[in-house]
């Protein structure tokens, strides 16, 4: 039964993120914004809102001895899941639709768009992981970091919408919901007005969070059934579960040249995570958010993702261009991490 909720909900993740890619471009188009704010911005934070309702149900809601512990591990496990397996994931779309593809593997990416949000990754989850070894009391400390977070989260997003659109903007698909407003579809089919291009991201919006919902539900069973421990399900199951609306976005936008918005997905929703969600760890769960005997597997995965986002990004900084192949090194980090997770939990099972 679980395998098929399931099935079911992987289905409804991905009509939603065909609905919301198309209906987001739309609406970037409606405002003039840049190709940056669109793909890091509005779809970054539209699809991380799966991740980041699971932590904020666990810590604010949950009444369990562990639910901040797996509240804190589902924070910490977004950034490092986009920073491995997302960018593994896109990675190996590009080269798997390298003959279709005008540019084959190599990306055609705004590489000042993806530097800017990975810089703004580096400074806030710096600074968030850099809390986690602060003393718990006086709790204005940590207040303080919050806050710094959140206005580094602010200025970033003032900064992509900021940006100039390009005069002429790309051929987009019709929008799927054109037929739900009658009358504008009959004097001007080919361009929406607002209010269908805003019911289309409400209602994909809608099927990526339920189709999360359920996925995750169906994994904790599984997991639940098989004797898999909280750890190893904060830390590494949920999270895989969460992260698959980026990464069908992303596929979706490989597939169609659009490699700033797919790989901006992907870094965008890394600098929210960076900021918003560990600001919840920060404030409503400070004992789990601190560097001490239990967390440092949970905490790992921090360090884990800076060293995959180096590995990919400082060699793009360095020659203005990326290749799939490059994003494939995720893969390579979400492997180790995942052999040390398995490792500590079992290491630590009663003989």
């Amino acid at each position: 039964m679980d395998l098929l909720v399931l099935f079911i909900a992987l289905v409804i993740i991905l009509i939603g993120a065909e609905l919301f890619t198309n209906g987001i471009e739309w609406f970037g188009r409606s405002l003039n914004l840049a190709e940056g704010a669109v793909g890091s911005v509005l779809a970054a934070v539209g699809t991380a809102l799966p991740e980041t309702l699971i932590p904020i149900i666990a810590i604010v809601f949950a009444t369990g001895a562990a639910s901040d512990e797996i509240g804190v591990g589902a924070i910490l496990g977004a950034p490092f899941m986009l920073a491995t397996l997302a960018m593994f994931v896109t990675g190996a779309a590009i080269l798997i639709f390298r003959k279709r593809r005008a540019t084959g593997g190599d990306l055609r990416i705004d590489a000042g768009v993806i530097a800017h949000d990975m810089k703004y990754f580096a400074i806030a989850y710096s600074i968030a992981i850099g809390s986690a070894f602060l003393p718990i009391d006086p709790p204005w400390i940590r207040w303080i970091a919050a806050a710094v977070l959140i206005g580094i989260y602010i200025w970033y997003v003032r900064g992509h919408l900021q940006a100039d659109a390009p005069e002429e903007g790309e051929e987009l698909a019709p929008l799927r919901f054109r037929r739900v407003d009658v009358r504008a579809h009959r004097t001007e089919p080919a361009v929406p007005r607002l209010r269908a291009i805003n019911l289309q991201v409400i209602v994909a919006l809608g099927f990526i969070i339920v189709g999360a919902v359920f996925f995750v539900d169906a994994v904790e069973h599984l997991a639940s059934s098989i004797g898999v421990s909280e750890v190893l399900l904060a830390l590494v199951i949920a999270p895989v579960a969460t992260e698959l609306p980026e990464k069908f976005n992303s596929i979706i936008w490989v597939r169609q040249n659009k490699d700033t918005l797919a790989m901006g997905n992907i870094t965008g929703a890394m600098v929210f995570q960076s900021c918003i969600p560990t600001v919840v760890g920060l404030v409503l769960a400070s004992e789990a958010w601190s560097i001490r005997e239990g967390s440092y597997t949970a905490f790992a995965s921090a360090g884990i993702a800076f060293l995959a986002s180096a590995a990919i990004f400082l060699p793009m900084i360095r020659r203005g261009a990326l290749h799939g192949r490059h994003l494939l090194v995720g893969g390579v980090f979400y492997l180790a991490y995942l052999a040390l997770v398995v490792y500590v939990v079992v290491s630590s099972a009663p003989a």
